[in-house]
Protein backbone atom coordinates (compact mmCIF):
# COMPACT_ATOMS: atom_id res chain seq x y z
CA UNK A 1 0.00 0.00 0.00
CA UNK A 2 1.10 3.77 -0.67
CA UNK A 3 1.55 5.53 2.52
CA UNK A 4 2.22 9.19 2.78
CA UNK A 5 1.64 12.54 4.29
CA UNK A 6 1.45 15.41 2.39
CA UNK A 7 0.28 18.96 2.41
CA UNK A 8 -0.93 20.42 -1.19
CA UNK A 9 1.75 21.10 -2.84
CA UNK A 10 4.76 19.59 -0.82
CA UNK A 11 6.47 16.63 -1.84
CA UNK A 12 5.28 13.68 0.00
CA UNK A 13 7.19 11.50 1.91
CA UNK A 14 6.62 8.24 0.34
CA UNK A 15 6.77 4.79 2.21
CA UNK A 16 7.63 2.03 -0.85
CA UNK A 17 5.10 4.12 -3.43
CA UNK A 18 5.44 6.57 -5.81
CA UNK A 19 6.87 10.37 -4.34
CA UNK A 20 5.12 13.61 -4.79
CA UNK A 21 8.06 15.09 -6.56
CA UNK A 22 6.67 16.84 -9.89
CA UNK A 23 4.87 20.25 -10.74
CA UNK A 24 2.97 20.72 -13.84
CA UNK A 25 5.77 21.61 -15.63
CA UNK A 26 7.68 18.40 -15.21
CA UNK A 27 4.77 16.21 -16.16
CA UNK A 28 4.64 18.65 -19.13
CA UNK A 29 8.28 18.35 -20.32
CA UNK A 30 7.57 14.19 -19.36
CA UNK A 31 4.81 14.20 -22.00
CA UNK A 32 7.34 16.20 -24.56
CA UNK A 33 8.47 13.21 -26.16
CA UNK A 34 5.09 13.25 -27.76
CA UNK A 35 5.06 15.72 -30.72
CA UNK A 36 8.34 13.42 -32.25
CA UNK A 37 6.03 10.78 -32.35
CA UNK A 38 5.03 12.92 -35.65
CA UNK A 39 8.04 11.07 -37.62
CA UNK A 40 7.37 7.50 -36.44
CA UNK A 41 4.47 7.30 -39.01
CA UNK A 42 4.95 10.59 -41.68
CA UNK A 43 5.87 8.59 -44.44
CA UNK A 44 3.20 5.75 -43.89
CA UNK A 45 0.53 8.50 -43.61
CA UNK A 46 1.53 9.83 -46.79
CA UNK A 47 1.83 7.11 -48.43
CA UNK A 48 -1.79 6.00 -47.42
CA UNK A 49 -3.97 9.17 -48.01
CA UNK A 50 -1.52 11.51 -50.57
CA UNK A 51 -2.17 15.14 -50.80
CA UNK A 52 -4.63 14.41 -47.38
CA UNK A 53 -1.65 13.28 -45.57
CA UNK A 54 -1.31 17.07 -43.79
CA UNK A 55 -5.18 17.24 -43.99
CA UNK A 56 -5.46 13.59 -41.56
CA UNK A 57 -3.00 15.46 -39.03
CA UNK A 58 -4.87 18.41 -38.70
CA UNK A 59 -7.75 16.73 -38.00
CA UNK A 60 -6.88 13.72 -35.89
CA UNK A 61 -4.53 16.77 -34.04
CA UNK A 62 -8.16 18.60 -32.80
CA UNK A 63 -9.86 15.25 -32.29
CA UNK A 64 -6.86 14.70 -29.87
CA UNK A 65 -7.45 18.20 -28.30
CA UNK A 66 -11.17 18.37 -27.79
CA UNK A 67 -11.03 14.97 -26.31
CA UNK A 68 -8.20 15.66 -23.80
CA UNK A 69 -10.44 17.81 -21.53
CA UNK A 70 -12.85 14.58 -20.84
CA UNK A 71 -9.30 12.97 -20.07
CA UNK A 72 -8.21 16.50 -17.74
CA UNK A 73 -11.88 16.13 -15.57
CA UNK A 74 -11.07 12.35 -14.62
CA UNK A 75 -7.85 12.90 -13.93
CA UNK A 76 -8.48 15.61 -11.41
CA UNK A 77 -10.81 13.01 -9.84
CA UNK A 78 -8.22 10.76 -8.58
CA UNK A 79 -5.46 12.44 -7.12
CA UNK A 80 -3.81 9.28 -5.25
CA UNK A 81 -3.49 7.59 -8.70
CA UNK A 82 -0.57 7.47 -11.40
CA UNK A 83 -1.04 5.17 -14.76
CA UNK A 84 -2.71 7.70 -17.03
CA UNK A 85 -6.60 8.33 -18.01
CA UNK A 86 -7.09 4.81 -18.79
CA UNK A 87 -6.71 4.15 -15.15
CA UNK A 88 -9.46 6.87 -14.38
CA UNK A 89 -11.66 6.20 -16.84
CA UNK A 90 -11.42 2.45 -15.68
CA UNK A 91 -13.23 2.99 -12.56
CA UNK A 92 -16.38 4.16 -14.66
CA UNK A 93 -16.90 1.10 -16.03
CA UNK A 94 -16.16 -1.18 -12.80
CA UNK A 95 -19.52 -1.10 -11.70
CA UNK A 96 -21.06 -2.27 -15.10
CA UNK A 97 -18.47 -5.22 -15.46
CA UNK A 98 -15.64 -5.89 -13.37
CA UNK A 99 -13.99 -7.29 -17.10
CA UNK A 100 -14.47 -4.02 -19.02
CA UNK A 101 -12.14 -1.73 -16.39
CA UNK A 102 -8.75 -3.94 -17.15
CA UNK A 103 -9.71 -4.32 -20.64
CA UNK A 104 -9.31 -0.47 -21.27
CA UNK A 105 -6.10 -0.29 -18.39
CA UNK A 106 -4.61 -3.35 -20.36
CA UNK A 107 -5.49 -1.76 -24.16
CA UNK A 108 -4.15 1.67 -23.09
CA UNK A 109 -0.94 -0.04 -22.42
CA UNK A 110 0.00 -2.31 -25.48
CA UNK A 111 -0.81 0.53 -27.35
CA UNK A 112 2.06 3.13 -25.62
CA UNK A 113 4.35 0.64 -24.64
CA UNK A 114 5.41 -0.17 -28.46
CA UNK A 115 6.53 3.08 -28.75
CA UNK A 116 9.83 2.00 -27.33
CA UNK A 117 10.50 -0.84 -29.67
CA UNK A 118 9.51 1.47 -32.61
CA UNK A 119 11.77 4.20 -31.52
CA UNK A 120 14.84 2.14 -31.27
CA UNK A 121 14.34 0.39 -33.94
CA UNK A 122 13.87 3.70 -36.15
CA UNK A 123 17.15 5.15 -34.00
CA UNK A 124 18.99 1.46 -34.36
CA UNK A 125 18.55 2.48 -38.17
CA UNK A 126 20.17 5.77 -37.97
CA UNK A 127 23.31 4.25 -36.12
CA UNK A 128 23.69 1.88 -38.80
CA UNK A 129 23.31 4.30 -41.62
CA UNK A 130 25.67 6.23 -40.29
CA UNK A 131 28.35 3.71 -39.04
CA UNK A 132 27.58 1.05 -41.66
CA UNK A 133 26.32 3.19 -44.87
CA UNK A 134 24.66 0.69 -47.71
CA UNK A 135 25.82 2.82 -51.24
CA UNK A 136 23.73 4.33 -53.26
CA UNK A 137 23.11 3.12 -56.43
CA UNK A 138 24.24 6.19 -58.03
CA UNK A 139 27.58 6.03 -55.82
CA UNK A 140 31.05 5.72 -57.50
CA UNK A 141 31.52 2.76 -56.11
CA UNK A 142 28.68 1.30 -57.38
CA UNK A 143 28.57 2.28 -61.08
CA UNK A 144 32.07 1.46 -61.47
CA UNK A 145 31.46 -1.98 -60.21
CA UNK A 146 28.54 -2.19 -62.49
CA UNK A 147 30.91 -0.80 -65.81
CA UNK A 148 33.28 -3.99 -64.65
CA UNK A 149 30.68 -6.28 -64.68
CA UNK A 150 28.32 -5.38 -67.21
CA UNK A 151 28.44 -8.86 -68.94
CA UNK A 152 27.83 -10.88 -65.99
CA UNK A 153 23.93 -11.35 -66.54
CA UNK A 154 22.83 -12.83 -69.92
CA UNK A 155 19.32 -11.65 -71.35
CA UNK A 156 18.73 -15.43 -71.20
CA UNK A 157 18.96 -15.28 -67.74
CA UNK A 158 16.48 -16.80 -65.49
CA UNK A 159 16.98 -13.89 -62.84
CA UNK A 160 16.03 -11.38 -66.37
CA UNK A 161 12.60 -13.54 -67.08
CA UNK A 162 12.02 -13.48 -62.98
CA UNK A 163 12.39 -9.60 -62.73
CA UNK A 164 10.21 -8.96 -66.32
CA UNK A 165 7.91 -11.50 -64.49
CA UNK A 166 6.86 -9.29 -61.86
CA UNK A 167 7.60 -5.84 -64.10
CA UNK A 168 5.31 -5.93 -66.53
CA UNK A 169 5.52 -3.46 -69.67
CA UNK A 170 9.78 -3.13 -68.62
CA UNK A 171 12.12 -4.89 -71.46
CA UNK A 172 15.25 -7.31 -71.14
CA UNK A 173 17.62 -3.91 -70.87
CA UNK A 174 15.62 -2.37 -68.13
CA UNK A 175 15.67 -6.10 -65.91
CA UNK A 176 19.48 -6.29 -66.81
CA UNK A 177 20.49 -2.75 -65.53
CA UNK A 178 18.22 -2.85 -62.40
CA UNK A 179 20.31 -6.48 -61.84
CA UNK A 180 23.24 -4.95 -61.96
CA UNK A 181 22.16 -2.41 -60.06
CA UNK A 182 20.95 -4.40 -57.41
CA UNK A 183 24.23 -6.56 -57.13
CA UNK A 184 26.69 -3.07 -57.10
CA UNK A 185 24.68 -2.25 -54.20
CA UNK A 186 25.12 -5.49 -52.48
CA UNK A 187 28.76 -6.14 -53.37
CA UNK A 188 29.75 -3.20 -51.08
CA UNK A 189 26.69 -3.56 -48.19
CA UNK A 190 27.98 -3.91 -45.30
CA UNK A 191 28.20 -7.05 -43.89
CA UNK A 192 26.26 -6.23 -40.33
CA UNK A 193 23.43 -4.67 -42.76
CA UNK A 194 22.73 -8.37 -43.96
CA UNK A 195 23.81 -10.20 -41.08
CA UNK A 196 20.93 -12.14 -38.70
CA UNK A 197 21.76 -14.62 -35.64
CA UNK A 198 18.19 -15.92 -36.48
CA UNK A 199 14.86 -15.21 -38.14
CA UNK A 200 12.01 -16.87 -37.59
CA UNK A 201 8.00 -16.73 -38.08
CA UNK A 202 5.45 -15.93 -35.87
CA UNK A 203 2.49 -17.94 -36.77
CA UNK A 204 -0.47 -15.75 -37.73
CA UNK A 205 2.07 -13.13 -36.56
CA UNK A 206 4.29 -11.80 -38.50
CA UNK A 207 8.44 -13.04 -39.32
CA UNK A 208 10.91 -12.01 -36.53
CA UNK A 209 14.66 -11.25 -36.76
CA UNK A 210 17.30 -11.16 -34.46
CA UNK A 211 19.59 -8.95 -36.58
CA UNK A 212 21.69 -5.72 -35.86
CA UNK A 213 18.83 -3.87 -35.53
CA UNK A 214 17.42 -5.80 -32.64
CA UNK A 215 20.76 -5.99 -31.02
CA UNK A 216 21.69 -1.69 -30.94
CA UNK A 217 17.62 -1.04 -30.15
CA UNK A 218 17.88 -3.64 -27.28
CA UNK A 219 21.03 -1.72 -25.93
CA UNK A 220 19.07 1.49 -26.24
CA UNK A 221 16.06 0.36 -24.74
CA UNK A 222 18.79 -0.53 -21.77
CA UNK A 223 20.09 3.08 -21.83
CA UNK A 224 16.90 4.66 -21.05
CA UNK A 225 15.69 1.78 -18.23
CA UNK A 226 18.81 3.02 -15.99
CA UNK A 227 18.09 6.85 -16.80
CA UNK A 228 14.17 6.08 -15.69
CA UNK A 229 15.41 4.06 -12.70
CA UNK A 230 16.03 7.26 -10.63
CA UNK A 231 12.63 7.74 -10.61
CA UNK A 232 10.55 10.55 -12.18
CA UNK A 233 12.07 14.11 -11.14
CA UNK A 234 15.02 12.68 -12.83
CA UNK A 235 12.80 11.68 -15.51
CA UNK A 236 11.98 14.99 -16.32
CA UNK A 237 14.94 16.91 -15.95
CA UNK A 238 16.61 14.35 -18.85
CA UNK A 239 13.34 14.67 -20.60
CA UNK A 240 13.67 18.88 -20.18
CA UNK A 241 16.70 19.28 -21.89
CA UNK A 242 16.19 16.90 -24.24
CA UNK A 243 13.19 18.25 -25.11
CA UNK A 244 14.92 21.94 -25.68
CA UNK A 245 17.48 20.05 -27.78
CA UNK A 246 14.99 18.39 -29.74
CA UNK A 247 12.04 20.81 -30.67
CA UNK A 248 13.60 23.93 -30.76
CA UNK A 249 15.61 23.02 -34.16
CA UNK A 250 12.86 21.08 -35.19
CA UNK A 251 10.15 24.03 -34.68
CA UNK A 252 12.75 26.30 -36.93
CA UNK A 253 13.23 23.99 -39.59
CA UNK A 254 9.14 23.62 -39.82
CA UNK A 255 8.93 27.27 -39.92
CA UNK A 256 11.95 27.91 -42.33
CA UNK A 257 10.24 26.71 -45.35
CA UNK A 258 7.69 28.74 -45.28
CA UNK A 259 9.57 32.19 -45.06
CA UNK A 260 12.24 31.27 -47.60
CA UNK A 261 9.36 30.46 -50.02
CA UNK A 262 9.79 27.01 -50.76
CA UNK A 263 6.25 25.83 -50.51
CA UNK A 264 4.95 24.53 -53.32
CA UNK A 265 0.70 24.98 -53.41
CA UNK A 266 0.51 22.62 -55.51
CA UNK A 267 1.65 19.31 -52.86
CA UNK A 268 -0.86 20.93 -50.58
CA UNK A 269 -3.96 21.36 -53.26
CA UNK A 270 -6.22 19.52 -55.18
CA UNK A 271 -6.78 17.41 -52.30
CA UNK A 272 -7.36 13.58 -53.65
CA UNK A 273 -7.13 10.36 -51.87
CA UNK A 274 -4.88 8.16 -54.54
CA UNK A 275 -5.64 5.61 -56.26
CA UNK A 276 -3.88 3.04 -53.92
CA UNK A 277 -1.31 3.19 -51.30
CA UNK A 278 2.16 4.36 -52.08
CA UNK A 279 0.56 5.02 -55.51
CA UNK A 280 1.82 8.98 -55.63
CA UNK A 281 -1.37 9.30 -58.11
CA UNK A 282 -4.06 11.34 -57.07
CA UNK A 283 -7.12 9.06 -57.45
CA UNK A 284 -10.69 9.70 -56.68
CA UNK A 285 -13.24 10.05 -53.05
CA UNK A 286 -14.82 6.19 -54.36
CA UNK A 287 -15.19 3.81 -51.53
CA UNK A 288 -11.39 2.98 -51.33
CA UNK A 289 -10.22 6.24 -51.54
CA UNK A 290 -12.52 6.85 -48.24
CA UNK A 291 -10.52 3.76 -46.91
CA UNK A 292 -7.64 4.81 -47.59
CA UNK A 293 -8.62 8.16 -45.79
CA UNK A 294 -9.81 6.63 -42.97
CA UNK A 295 -6.93 4.73 -42.63
CA UNK A 296 -4.91 7.98 -42.31
CA UNK A 297 -7.12 9.00 -39.19
CA UNK A 298 -6.52 5.55 -37.80
CA UNK A 299 -2.68 5.65 -37.83
CA UNK A 300 -2.20 9.01 -36.52
CA UNK A 301 -4.33 8.49 -33.65
CA UNK A 302 -1.67 6.76 -32.42
CA UNK A 303 0.77 10.13 -32.12
CA UNK A 304 -2.01 12.76 -32.12
CA UNK A 305 -3.77 11.86 -29.11
CA UNK A 306 -0.55 10.67 -27.43
CA UNK A 307 -0.21 14.05 -25.48
CA UNK A 308 -2.98 12.50 -22.84
CA UNK A 309 -0.04 10.95 -20.80
CA UNK A 310 0.78 14.03 -19.52
CA UNK A 311 -2.43 12.73 -16.47
CA UNK A 312 0.04 9.58 -16.17
CA UNK A 313 1.92 11.51 -13.36
CA UNK A 314 -0.97 12.57 -11.26
CA UNK A 315 0.00 10.51 -7.92
CA UNK A 316 3.51 12.32 -8.55
CA UNK A 317 2.18 15.88 -8.75
CA UNK A 318 2.85 17.58 -5.62
CA UNK A 319 -0.13 19.42 -6.48
CA UNK A 320 -2.62 17.31 -8.27
CA UNK A 321 -5.90 19.73 -7.72
CA UNK A 322 -3.87 22.09 -10.21
CA UNK A 323 -1.43 20.92 -12.26
CA UNK A 324 -3.56 17.68 -13.47
CA UNK A 325 -5.47 20.28 -15.86
CA UNK A 326 -2.46 22.64 -16.62
CA UNK A 327 -0.07 19.47 -17.51
CA UNK A 328 -2.54 18.00 -20.17
CA UNK A 329 -3.64 21.33 -22.03
CA UNK A 330 -0.57 23.19 -22.29
CA UNK A 331 1.09 19.58 -23.98
CA UNK A 332 -1.93 19.71 -26.04
CA UNK A 333 -0.71 23.37 -27.17
CA UNK A 334 2.73 22.37 -27.48
CA UNK A 335 1.39 18.84 -29.97
CA UNK A 336 -0.88 21.26 -32.07
CA UNK A 337 1.73 23.38 -32.78
CA UNK A 338 4.06 20.31 -34.08
CA UNK A 339 1.72 18.47 -35.65
CA UNK A 340 -0.13 21.08 -37.52
CA UNK A 341 3.39 22.15 -38.74
CA UNK A 342 5.94 19.40 -39.61
CA UNK A 343 3.09 17.18 -41.80
CA UNK A 344 2.84 20.63 -43.51
CA UNK A 345 6.26 21.51 -44.21
CA UNK A 346 7.27 18.41 -44.91
CA UNK A 347 4.26 18.06 -47.80
CA UNK A 348 4.28 21.23 -49.11
CA UNK A 349 8.81 21.17 -50.11
CA UNK A 350 8.84 17.38 -50.95
CA UNK A 351 5.57 16.14 -52.61
CA UNK A 352 4.25 12.89 -52.92
CA UNK A 353 7.10 11.88 -54.62
CA UNK A 354 9.51 13.12 -52.07
CA UNK A 355 7.34 11.55 -49.13
CA UNK A 356 7.30 8.12 -50.34
CA UNK A 357 11.04 7.73 -50.68
CA UNK A 358 11.64 4.66 -48.69
CA UNK A 359 13.89 6.86 -45.72
CA UNK A 360 10.54 8.69 -45.04
CA UNK A 361 8.81 5.69 -45.23
CA UNK A 362 10.81 3.73 -42.50
CA UNK A 363 11.73 6.88 -40.64
CA UNK A 364 15.42 6.44 -41.28
CA UNK A 365 15.24 9.14 -43.58
CA UNK A 366 13.64 12.16 -42.19
CA UNK A 367 17.27 13.62 -40.65
CA UNK A 368 18.48 13.70 -43.80
CA UNK A 369 14.77 15.39 -45.21
CA UNK A 370 15.06 17.56 -42.51
CA UNK A 371 18.34 19.03 -43.64
CA UNK A 372 17.58 19.46 -47.14
CA UNK A 373 14.48 21.52 -45.77
CA UNK A 374 16.86 23.99 -44.59
CA UNK A 375 19.69 23.58 -47.18
CA UNK A 376 21.98 22.18 -44.63
CA UNK A 377 25.39 20.46 -45.69
CA UNK A 378 27.04 17.29 -45.35
CA UNK A 379 27.81 18.29 -41.49
CA UNK A 380 24.32 19.93 -40.71
CA UNK A 381 22.48 16.79 -42.17
CA UNK A 382 24.55 14.87 -39.92
CA UNK A 383 23.96 16.84 -36.96
CA UNK A 384 20.21 16.78 -37.53
CA UNK A 385 20.53 13.22 -37.97
CA UNK A 386 21.99 13.17 -34.28
CA UNK A 387 18.80 14.82 -33.53
CA UNK A 388 16.86 12.98 -34.70
CA UNK A 389 18.30 9.85 -32.61
CA UNK A 390 17.91 12.52 -29.83
CA UNK A 391 14.18 12.96 -30.38
CA UNK A 392 13.34 9.30 -30.41
CA UNK A 393 15.23 9.17 -27.08
CA UNK A 394 12.47 11.64 -26.01
CA UNK A 395 9.62 9.75 -27.57
CA UNK A 396 11.05 6.51 -25.70
CA UNK A 397 11.39 8.36 -22.47
CA UNK A 398 7.82 8.97 -22.45
CA UNK A 399 6.29 6.08 -23.37
CA UNK A 400 8.26 3.77 -20.72
CA UNK A 401 7.44 6.41 -18.02
CA UNK A 402 4.02 6.12 -18.53
CA UNK A 403 3.54 3.23 -19.91
CA UNK A 404 5.24 1.16 -16.77
CA UNK A 405 2.90 3.65 -14.34
CA UNK A 406 -0.60 2.00 -15.89
CA UNK A 407 1.13 -1.43 -15.09
CA UNK A 408 1.77 -0.71 -11.84
CA UNK A 409 -1.86 1.48 -10.99
CA UNK A 410 -3.54 -1.64 -12.87
CA UNK A 411 -1.57 -4.19 -10.09
CA UNK A 412 -2.28 -1.34 -7.37
CA UNK A 413 -6.21 -1.51 -8.38
CA UNK A 414 -6.54 -5.06 -8.75
CA UNK A 415 -6.44 -5.42 -12.59
CA UNK A 416 -3.22 -6.58 -12.75
CA UNK A 417 -0.73 -9.28 -11.81
CA UNK A 418 0.66 -8.22 -8.34
CA UNK A 419 4.00 -9.04 -9.10
CA UNK A 420 4.03 -5.45 -10.93
CA UNK A 421 2.86 -3.39 -7.54
CA UNK A 422 6.62 -2.53 -6.49
CA UNK A 423 9.20 0.99 -6.41
CA UNK A 424 12.44 1.16 -5.69
CA UNK A 425 13.90 3.55 -3.75
CA UNK A 426 13.40 6.59 -6.11
CA UNK A 427 9.99 5.66 -6.65
CA UNK A 428 10.31 4.21 -10.16
CA UNK A 429 7.84 1.21 -10.45
CA UNK A 430 10.79 -0.72 -11.77
CA UNK A 431 8.71 -4.58 -12.16
CA UNK A 432 6.29 -2.90 -14.50
CA UNK A 433 9.30 -1.18 -16.34
CA UNK A 434 11.23 -4.68 -16.80
CA UNK A 435 7.66 -6.10 -18.00
CA UNK A 436 7.85 -3.38 -20.74
CA UNK A 437 11.27 -3.95 -21.26
CA UNK A 438 10.72 -8.15 -21.99
CA UNK A 439 7.56 -7.39 -24.05
CA UNK A 440 9.68 -4.76 -26.48
CA UNK A 441 12.33 -7.02 -27.27
CA UNK A 442 9.90 -9.16 -29.00
CA UNK A 443 8.08 -6.38 -30.51
CA UNK A 444 11.62 -5.29 -31.44
CA UNK A 445 12.11 -8.17 -33.38
CA UNK A 446 9.49 -8.05 -35.66
CA UNK A 447 9.55 -4.45 -36.00
CA UNK A 448 13.55 -4.73 -37.09
CA UNK A 449 11.53 -5.58 -40.68
CA UNK A 450 9.84 -2.79 -42.27
CA UNK A 451 6.76 -4.42 -42.73
CA UNK A 452 6.59 -5.88 -39.50
CA UNK A 453 6.92 -2.35 -38.19
CA UNK A 454 3.61 -1.57 -39.49
CA UNK A 455 2.65 -4.57 -38.33
CA UNK A 456 3.00 -3.80 -34.43
CA UNK A 457 1.85 -0.09 -34.97
CA UNK A 458 -1.34 -1.27 -36.84
CA UNK A 459 -2.18 -3.94 -33.77
CA UNK A 460 -1.53 -1.87 -31.03
CA UNK A 461 -3.09 0.77 -32.48
CA UNK A 462 -6.03 -1.48 -32.25
CA UNK A 463 -5.72 -1.60 -28.73
CA UNK A 464 -5.02 2.88 -27.99
CA UNK A 465 -8.54 3.22 -30.36
CA UNK A 466 -10.45 0.84 -27.45
CA UNK A 467 -8.77 2.79 -24.48
CA UNK A 468 -10.15 5.77 -26.49
CA UNK A 469 -13.76 4.64 -26.96
CA UNK A 470 -13.78 2.86 -23.53
CA UNK A 471 -12.64 6.73 -21.66
CA UNK A 472 -14.53 8.62 -23.74
CA UNK A 473 -17.50 7.47 -22.70
CA UNK A 474 -16.07 7.42 -19.27
CA UNK A 475 -16.32 10.98 -19.04
CA UNK A 476 -20.58 11.19 -19.18
CA UNK A 477 -20.65 7.93 -17.14
CA UNK A 478 -18.50 9.14 -14.21
CA UNK A 479 -20.80 12.56 -14.22
CA UNK A 480 -23.72 10.49 -13.57
CA UNK A 481 -22.41 7.73 -11.07
CA UNK A 482 -19.72 9.71 -9.07
CA UNK A 483 -21.03 12.88 -8.76
CA UNK A 484 -20.09 13.26 -5.47
CA UNK A 485 -16.39 13.02 -6.18
CA UNK A 486 -15.11 16.67 -5.97
CA UNK A 487 -13.64 18.19 -9.69
CA UNK A 488 -10.97 20.29 -9.56
CA UNK A 489 -11.30 21.06 -12.89
CA UNK A 490 -15.49 20.44 -14.61
CA UNK A 491 -15.32 20.43 -18.51
CA UNK A 492 -18.17 22.07 -20.21
CA UNK A 493 -20.71 19.55 -20.59
CA UNK A 494 -21.42 19.92 -24.09
CA UNK A 495 -17.94 19.16 -24.57
CA UNK A 496 -18.22 15.62 -22.85
CA UNK A 497 -21.27 15.48 -25.48
CA UNK A 498 -19.39 16.37 -28.27
CA UNK A 499 -16.45 13.52 -26.89
CA UNK A 500 -18.81 10.94 -26.37
CA UNK A 501 -19.60 11.07 -30.33
CA UNK A 502 -16.03 11.21 -30.92
CA UNK A 503 -15.51 8.18 -29.27
CA UNK A 504 -18.19 6.35 -32.28
CA UNK A 505 -16.35 8.66 -34.68
CA UNK A 506 -12.99 6.65 -33.83
CA UNK A 507 -14.74 3.60 -33.48
CA UNK A 508 -15.29 4.13 -37.04
CA UNK A 509 -12.00 4.63 -37.92
CA UNK A 510 -10.74 1.30 -36.06
CA UNK A 511 -13.48 -0.67 -38.49
CA UNK A 512 -12.42 0.76 -41.50
CA UNK A 513 -8.76 2.03 -41.31
CA UNK A 514 -7.02 -0.89 -39.30
CA UNK A 515 -6.67 -2.98 -42.70
CA UNK A 516 -4.65 -0.63 -44.71
CA UNK A 517 -1.31 -1.15 -42.86
CA UNK A 518 -0.89 -4.37 -45.07
CA UNK A 519 -2.37 -6.64 -42.88
CA UNK A 520 -5.81 -7.21 -43.26
CA UNK A 521 -6.07 -9.62 -40.01
CA UNK A 522 -4.91 -6.43 -38.11
CA UNK A 523 -8.08 -5.71 -36.36
CA UNK A 524 -8.70 -9.56 -35.65
CA UNK A 525 -5.46 -9.71 -34.10
CA UNK A 526 -5.81 -7.01 -32.08
CA UNK A 527 -8.90 -7.88 -30.35
CA UNK A 528 -7.28 -11.25 -29.82
CA UNK A 529 -4.46 -9.38 -28.05
CA UNK A 530 -7.10 -7.52 -26.18
CA UNK A 531 -8.82 -10.41 -25.06
CA UNK A 532 -6.01 -11.96 -23.40
CA UNK A 533 -6.22 -9.76 -20.16
CA UNK A 534 -9.24 -11.20 -19.49
CA UNK A 535 -7.99 -14.46 -18.26
CA UNK A 536 -4.96 -12.97 -16.54
CA UNK A 537 -7.34 -10.34 -14.76
CA UNK A 538 -10.14 -13.73 -13.63
CA UNK A 539 -7.13 -15.04 -11.67
CA UNK A 540 -5.37 -11.67 -10.22
CA UNK A 541 -9.27 -10.43 -8.81
CA UNK A 542 -10.55 -14.39 -8.47
CA UNK A 543 -7.95 -16.68 -7.69
CA UNK A 544 -5.41 -14.53 -5.58
CA UNK A 545 -7.58 -11.81 -4.44
CA UNK A 546 -10.96 -14.19 -3.35
CA UNK A 547 -13.33 -11.87 -5.79
CA UNK A 548 -12.45 -8.43 -3.70
CA UNK A 549 -10.43 -5.34 -5.14
CA UNK A 550 -8.46 -3.57 -2.66
CA UNK A 551 -9.23 -1.40 -0.47
CA UNK A 552 -7.74 1.73 -1.47
CA UNK A 553 -9.25 0.68 -5.09
CA UNK A 554 -12.69 1.46 -3.41
CA UNK A 555 -12.37 4.17 -1.55
CA UNK A 556 -10.73 6.03 -4.42
CA UNK A 557 -14.02 5.61 -5.98
CA UNK A 558 -16.24 7.25 -2.65
CA UNK A 559 -17.02 3.25 -1.60
CA UNK A 560 -17.39 1.39 1.30
CA UNK A 561 -16.10 -2.52 1.26
CA UNK A 562 -17.00 -4.22 -2.22
CA UNK A 563 -20.21 -1.93 -2.75
CA UNK A 564 -20.22 -0.85 -6.31
CA UNK A 565 -22.40 1.49 -5.36
CA UNK A 566 -25.81 2.69 -7.30
CA UNK A 567 -25.81 1.91 -11.32
CA UNK A 568 -27.31 5.76 -11.82
CA UNK A 569 -26.35 5.07 -15.85
CA UNK A 570 -28.64 2.32 -16.05
CA UNK A 571 -28.12 -0.05 -19.27
CA UNK A 572 -27.16 3.27 -21.06
CA UNK A 573 -23.08 2.15 -20.68
CA UNK A 574 -23.95 -1.66 -22.10
CA UNK A 575 -25.93 0.67 -25.23
CA UNK A 576 -23.05 2.42 -25.57
CA UNK A 577 -20.50 -1.21 -25.79
CA UNK A 578 -23.20 -2.49 -28.34
CA UNK A 579 -23.12 0.64 -30.68
CA UNK A 580 -19.57 1.00 -30.87
CA UNK A 581 -18.90 -2.72 -31.48
CA UNK A 582 -21.95 -2.38 -34.12
CA UNK A 583 -20.15 0.65 -35.48
CA UNK A 584 -16.69 -1.44 -35.75
CA UNK A 585 -17.91 -4.42 -37.59
CA UNK A 586 -20.44 -2.91 -40.30
CA UNK A 587 -17.34 -0.04 -41.22
CA UNK A 588 -15.09 -2.99 -41.41
CA UNK A 589 -17.33 -4.66 -43.98
CA UNK A 590 -18.25 -1.38 -45.49
CA UNK A 591 -15.10 0.32 -46.48
CA UNK A 592 -12.72 -2.23 -48.64
CA UNK A 593 -9.35 -1.19 -50.12
CA UNK A 594 -8.76 -0.07 -53.34
CA UNK A 595 -8.89 -2.96 -55.78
Amino acid sequence: MVAFVETEGSEAASSGGLIRSLDWKGAFWVAAGVPPLVLFSIGGIAGTTGKLAFVVWIISMVMGFLQSFTYAEIAGMFANKSGGASVYGATAWLRYSKFIAPLSVWCNWFAWSPVLSLGCAIAAGYILNALFPIPGADSQLVTSWIAAHAGSIAADSPRVAEWLATNTGKTQADAISALLSADGVAAYTPWIRTWSLVTFNIPFLAKASLNATFVIGGILMLIIFAIQHRGILGTASVQKWLAIVVLLPLLVIGLYPIFSGQIDTLNVTGLLPPTAAYSGVDGTWSNGGWTLFLGGLYIAAWSTYGFETAVCYTRELKNPKTDTFKAIFYSGLLCCLFFFLIPFTFQAVLGQSGMLAPGIVDGTGVGEALGGLVHGGKIVTQLLVILMIMALFLAIMTAMAGSSRTLYQGSKDGWLPKYLDHVNEHGAPTRAMWTDFAFNLLLLAIASDTAGYFFVLAVSNVGYIIFNFLNLNAGWIHRMDSSHIERPWKAPTWLIGLNTVLAFVNALFLGAGAKVWGYSNALWVGFIFAALILPVFAYRHYVRDGGRFPAGAMEDLGLVGQDMGVKRAGILPYAALAAGLVVVLVANVIFQLPA
